[in-house]
C-alpha cells in the first residue's frame, strides 16, 4: 500500500466524446465499415489536485448508453476514500461487479461490465497518480501477494488457484529489475494496423506500407473478410511492399462462420500469415478450436470482444487460441486483466493486447510492460497493437520508436484527455458535431 495522504472521491463526471474517424475510413473493417472512434470518458473528481480517468471505448452510436451505465455505479464510489478502496483491490472489484441489481444486466458482460472497467481503471489511474508512478511501474513494484489480492479467482480455480498464481509471479520476481531496465532501453515490440484498414484505397495502402517499412516496423496487420478476391489482391499488394520477412497478420473482425473461415483461410495460406484474428463469433469457443485445428500452421488470435476472464479461460482450455488479445476496457479493468495475464502464463499463450481504438494504445502499453516484467518474463511471439491516430488528444500520448512502444513516464494510466479535446469533440454539442467547427483533421 502506498503512503499517500487519504483522498476522497467527491463526484463522477462522464463525457460523451466522439471523433469522426468514419470520414476518412480510419478503423474500417469487414464488420464495422464506418466507425467513429468514441469514448464514454469518466473523471473521478477528488479533494486533492488529482483526478482519476477511465473510458468505455465505442464506435459512436450507443456511447450515451455506456455513459448512463457509468452513472448507475456512482453511489459505489462517491464519498469513498481511495486508500480504503485499494487496501483490498480484489474486494473493491467484486463490490462493483457484484452489485445485486446491476449485475442482472450482465453478469460481467456487455455495457455494465465496460462501465465497471471505466471506473476500475479510473481508480487505478488515480492511485498511480497519487503514488507518483506510471501504472506499469506501480504494478511491477507490487509484491506477488499484493498482485494476487487484486484478482477475483471465482470461476477460475478449476484451472488457476491463488497458490498457482503466486508461484507464477514469484518465479519472475527476482529478475524484474533486469526487464525494467531492458524496457527502458529498448521498448516493447509493436505491430501496426494503420496501413491496412479495409476502406483504404490501394494507393493509400502502398503509401502507408512504405512509410511503415521506412519507420522500422517488423510486423503489420491487414483487415480482410469482405471479398475473397479483394483480399488476395490486397495481400499481394502488401507483400510486394513489405517483402517476405516482415510479419503479416490479418483480421476478419468476426465476419465469418466456422466453415467459411476455414475455407477462406485455406485460400489465403499462400501469403505466409502470422495469424488470423477474430475469424468467427467471439463467443464461439468450440468454433475457434475447430478453426485452429483445420488451418494449422496458421495460428488463431482473438480477444478484443471477449467479455470476461471465464470466456478466456475456456478458450485456453480448449486450445482455441494461440494469441490472447485482451482489451483493457472490455474486461473489467486492471483487476480482471491481471487474472487473464495469469491464465495466459499458466497456458503459455502470448498476450498481444488490442489497441484499435481511441485511448486503447495509451492503456495497453502499461499492460504489456507489466506482463513482460512480472508475469510472463518473455517477449517470444509478443506484439502489441498500435494505430497511429487520436493520440494527440491525451496528456501523455504513446510514443513508438522504430516499431517499439516506449514506457510511459508520467504518473497514472495515461488516459487523461486534454480538456480542449473533450470540449471540441463532445457529442452532440461540441463544435465538431454541432457544425460550428469541423475541428482538427483526424489523421
Amino acid at each position: 500500500m502506498s503512503s499517500f495522504a487519504v483522498t476522497k472521491i467527491l463526484s463522477i463526471r462522464v463525457d460523451d466524446v466522439r471523433f469522426p474517424t468514419s470520414r476518412q475510413k480510419h478503423g474500417s473493417d469487414a464488420m464495422n465499415p464506418d466507425p467513429d472512434y468514441s469514448a464514454a470518458y469518466v473523471t473521478l473528481q477528488t479533494d486533492s489536485e488529482h483526478v482519476g480517468c477511465g473510458i468505455v471505448f465505442t464506435l459512436g452510436r450507443g456511447t450515451e448508453l455506456c455513459a448512463a451505465a457509468i452513472r448507475a455505479y456512482a453511489d459505489k464510489l462517491v464519498g469513498q476514500q481511495v486508500e480504503d478502496l485499494m487496501r483490498h483491490p480484489g474486494r473493491f472489484w467484486r463490490t462493483l461487479v457484484g452489485d445485486s441489481q446491476l449485475r442482472w444486466l450482465g453478469p460481467e458482460k456487455g455495457i455494465v461490465h465496460m462501465a465497471t472497467a471505466a471506473l476500475v481503471n479510473a481508480v487505478w489511474d488515480l492511485w498511480a497518480k497519487l503514488s507518483q508512478r506510471p501504472l506499469w511501474r506501480l504494478l511491477a513494484e507490487m509484491s506477488p501477494e499484493q498482485l494476487v489480492d487484486c484478482v477475483d479467482f471465482r470461476y477460475l480455480t478449476d484451472v488457476l488457484t491463488p497458490d498457482e498464481a503466486l508461484e507464477i509471479l514469484r518465479r519472475q520476481a527476482p529478475t524484474r529489475q533486469q526487464r525494467i531496465d531492458d524496457m527502458l532501453v529498448r521498448g516493447y515490440p509493436a505491430y501496426t494496423t494503420s496501413a491496412g484498414w479495409l476502406g483504404y484505397s490501394d494507393d493509400e495502402i502502398r503509401r502507408r506500407c512504405r512509410a511503415a517499412v521506412a519507420d522500422g516496423w517488423q510486423a503489420m496487420k491487414l483487415k480482410v473478410g469482405a471479398d475473397l478476391e479483394q483480399d488476395r489482391h490486397r495481400l499481394r499488394l502488401v507483400r510486394a511492399e513489405i517483402g517476405p520477412h516482415i510479419k503479416l497478420m490479418i483480421d476478419a473482425n468476426q465476419v465469418w462462420d466456422v466453415p467459411q473461415a476455414i475455407q477462406w483461410m485455406r485460400e489465403l495460406a499462400e501469403f505466409d500469415l502470422y495469424w488470423i484474428e477474430e475469424p468467427t463469433s467471439p463467443d464461439d469457443i468450440l468454433g475457434h478450436a475447430e478453426i485452429a485445428r483445420q488451418i494449422a500452421p496458421t495460428r488463431v488470435a482473438t480477444g478484443e470482444m471477449i467479455q470476461n476472464r471465464v470466456v478466456f479461460k475456456q478458450l485456453m482450455q480448449a486450445g482455441a487460441i494461440h494469441f490472447c488479445q485482451l482489451d483493457s476496457c472490455r474486461l473489467g479493468g486492471v483487476n480482471e486483466v491481471l487474472a487473464v495475464l495469469l491464465l495466459a502464463a499458466k497456458f503459455q499463450i502470448p498476450v498481444c493486447p488490442h489497441g484499435g481504438g481511441v485511448g486503447l494504445c495509451e492503456h495497453i502499453v502499461h499492460l504489456s510492460l507489466f506482463d513482460y516484467i512480472a508475469v510472463s518474463g518473455s517477449l517470444q511471439d509478443r506484439w502489441t497493437e498500435y494505430v497511429d491516430h487520436l493520440h494527440e488528444h491525451f496528456m501523455e500520448p504513446v510514443e513508438v520508436v522504430r516499431g517499439r512502444y516506449q514506457p510511459p513516464k508520467l504518473p497514472g494510466y495515461s488516459i487523461e484527455m486534454r480538456p480542449e479535446s473533450v470540449a471540441m469533440y463532445q457529442f452532440p454539442d461540441g463544435p465538431v458535431w454541432s457544425g460550428s467547427d469541423e475541428g482538427p483533421g483526424i489523421e
